[in-house]
């Protein structure tokens, strides 16, 4: 009796592990999945300026936190469609990015053209169910001298 009682306790807390780790290892599939479509819609709309393709995964009621863009998928992509007729070489360069439960990160080096310093962009997406349905960013001007020799990027 005494090897048994250990011996069930540790097959009854396996049995309760197994469900955690697969819980936790779906998570992290999760987490990946919503990257992998942040980024690659990320380029195809601002890179490749595919805006109306690009945009099929972005919800119909998205949010936009920047005060500059309209909330709504049509509106968005309108005012982009409109900005790279305007910018036609303009290029957004993903440096990095992460992802924390339903929201993913990017940072990036955003530039209207080969000549333009640029800004730094952090754009923060909330996805959910395959859709980017909200959007954050924090855009800071890349300066001509920098009181440091460290980069933005």
């Amino acid at each position: 009796m005494k090897r048994i009682v250990p011996t069930l306790l540790t097959a009854l807390a396996l049995l309760l592990l197994v469900p955690a780790i697969a819980l936790a290892q779906d998570h992290e599939s999760q987490q990946a999945e919503n990257e992998a479509l942040v980024v690659n819609f990320y380029n195809r709309f601002f890179n490749d300026h595919d805006v109306r393709e690009a945009a099929r995964v972005v919800a119909e009621d998205y949010r936009q936190h920047n005060p500059h863009v309209p909330d709504g998928k049509a509106p968005f992509v309108d005012y982009f469609a409109g900005f790279f007729k305007d910018h036609p070489n303009s290029k957004a360069r993903i440096v990095r990015s992460a992802a924390k439960d339903d929201l993913v990160w990017l940072h990036v080096h955003s530039q209207e053209d080969a000549e333009d310093r640029g800004e730094a962009v952090v754009d923060i997406f909330r996805v959910r169910d395959g859709q980017i349905v909200e959007h954050w960013d924090v855009i800071q001007p890349v300066p001509e001298k920098s009181a440091n020799d460290n980069t933005m990027f």
